[in-house]
């Protein structure tokens, strides 16, 4: 019985077969390469990519322990860990097709994974499709910016963020270094259409004061200072935070997330975590959602959290917590909160991430 079915998909003609396949999503197809060396064929010629190349990309996240940056024990041979918040699944990719002793995810872009890896020769950025499973190694950068350095990427251009900048042309197969022009370190920069938006501390070393910077893609690197985004409306919100964070939110906005304090004292506690959106059309603020106080209450316990997402999902990690907190505005209202399960062992409980709109194509 076995051998007439295996025989009745093999005398299957291709184009029939890969009209079949089509119908299935991104995640289905990868799940079928692994099934048999026809299947693997078939969904890996060409032919067959550039007829689901125009499919919607989908929206997943890579999580990864928050330490690994600081370690030198992530191995290729290990597994990408993908969550996918529209299954509540989580998928996990083989990374032993890279060639090098470690290799650290940090960002994605446009449906290619960007990993900081390291050889004997020394660390690299490598940009990689872990579902095509083909990678590219940009040329190499210092320990500083593999340390220190915020990934961001827009089309034929990277940038790796610090006390400097250090931009990517690829046409050129280069790197320009230059100043940040900040006085102090950006924090959490997203790029949000042609711009890098960024949090920058202009305080006292007792005292934090947080401001909005802006700068154009295009005018990175020309001597051009950043600007400062500030309306005379939006009063002291900035102080009302506790350790903000910048997320790219849904469209032409931006997300702020931070502990909301109960008064503007130094030392003043936080009564919950809150998301506020800008919407960069209007320059208008408004409160997307607000942390229930279940959950609150165990990050409170918990004491560090990381915070990492985009659009209209929003994550929560908390010291030794073992689970993620997700905020969910996909539908309608404030937005639903719930825990995800399943994430992979991390030696202090935290764990970074990042969006990453996998593509079968890119």
């Amino acid at each position: 019985m076995e051998t007439t079915s295996r025989t009745t998909i093999y005398q299957l003609p291709i184009d029939p077969l890969q009209q079949i396949f089509t119908r299935l999503s991104v995640r289905e197809i990868c799940a079928c390469r692994a099934v048999c060396k026809l299947f693997k064929q078939t969904l890996t010629c060409p032919f067959f990519v550039q007829r689901v190349a125009q499919r919607t990309a989908l929206s997943w996240f890579v999580v990864h322990p928050s330490h690994c940056r600081k370690s030198r024990r992530a191995s290729p041979d290990s597994l990408l860990h993908v969550y996918d918040a529209d299954s509540d699944e989580w998928l996990r990719f083989p990374l032993d097709f890279l060639p090098f002793n470690s290799a650290i995810p940090v960002a994605a872009s446009s449906g290619l994974l960007y990993l900081w890896c390291e050889s004997d020769s020394g660390r690299s950025l490598v940009i990689c499709n872990p579902i095509t499973r083909k990678y590219r190694v940009l040329p190499q950068l210092g320990s500083a910016w593999f340390r220190h350095g915020t990934v961001l990427s827009a089309g034929l251009r990277v940038l790796v963020l610090n006390e400097f900048v250090a931009l990517y042309l690829a046409d050129g197969n280069l790197w320009l270094n230059f100043s940040a022009g900040l006085s102090s370190k950006p924090r959490s920069p997203v790029l949000v259409g042609s711009a890098v938006y960024a949090l920058c501390d202009i305080g006292s070393p007792w005292r934090a004061q947080w401001k909005l910077v802006f700068c154009k893609l295009d005018e990175l690197g020309r001597g051009r200072a950043w600007d400062r985004l500030e309306r005379r409306e939006w009063g002291e919100i900035f102080d009302i935070l506790r350790r903000p964070r910048l997320i790219q939110g849904k469209g032409d906005s931006l997300l702020m997330v931070g502990g909301l304090k109960a008064s503007f004292a130094t030392n003043s506690v936080c009564s919950t975590i809150i998301i506020l959106r800008l919407d960069l059309a209007n320059l208008e603020w408004d409160e997307a959602g607000r942390m229930p106080g279940e959950f609150f209450d165990c990050f409170r316990s918990w004491g560090k959290f990381k915070v990492f997402g985009m659009g209209d999902r929003v994550f929560f990690s908390g010291k030794g917590a073992g689970k993620l907190a997700m905020w969910d505005s996909s539908e309608k209202g404030k937005g639903a909160w719930r825990w995800v399960t399943g994430i992979s062992e991390s030696k202090d409980g935290l764990c970074r991430g990042f969006a990453f709109d996998a593509r079968i194509d890119a």
